[in-house]
């Protein structure tokens, strides 16, 4: 059974349209570099989970669109580079410190699905996301928040 994941980027440096136009709408999610968040991706994420593509850190924060899990967790190799700005001298290939999974698009919302938006949902109100204080870049989604997120990309 797939779990369900919100993923956090800047559009500014990597966005939805960044990750469209990759070969295969495919690119490695490096970088991350919080011990729980790292964590879930090493330990939670499995091929074929989903993910909201969260832009943040912008003027309009939202959900862009879905992404899927297709690589689990292996080493983050921007830690072992001195010349990366995630570089860790602490990491090595022998014993990796960061992780990071390939991730795949599969649908850009036609419009962003803004953090306003989320906080209106009654249904969203337990969300991670929606807790002040909260900076993970990964966050788990609930089976229902999923769906109650997919309503408001596709409104019936």
């Amino acid at each position: 059974m797939s779990a369900y994941w919100l993923m956090k980027s800047e559009p500014d440096v990597f966005g939805i349209d960044d990750l469209a136009s990759r070969p295969r709408c495919t690119e490695h999610w490096d970088g991350v570099r919080n011990y729980q968040a790292r964590n879930m991706m090493r330990d939670e994420m499995r091929l074929g989970d989903q993910i909201l593509f969260y832009h943040s850190s912008c003027k309009t924060p939202g959900v862009a669109g879905i992404a899927q899990v297709v690589r689990e967790a292996y080493p983050d190799p921007s830690a072992w580079d001195p010349e990366s700005k995630y570089f860790d001298p602490k990491s090595s290939p022998q014993q990796p410190r960061w992780f990071m999974v390939d991730v795949q698009l599969v649908r850009k919302f036609t419009q962003v699905i803004t953090l306003e938006q989320l906080k209106a949902q009654p249904q969203l109100a337990g969300m991670q996301l929606l807790r002040r204080g909260n900076r993970l870049s990964i966050l788990p989604v609930t089976p229902a928040q999923w769906e109650a997120i997919l309503q408001l990309a596709d409104p019936a």
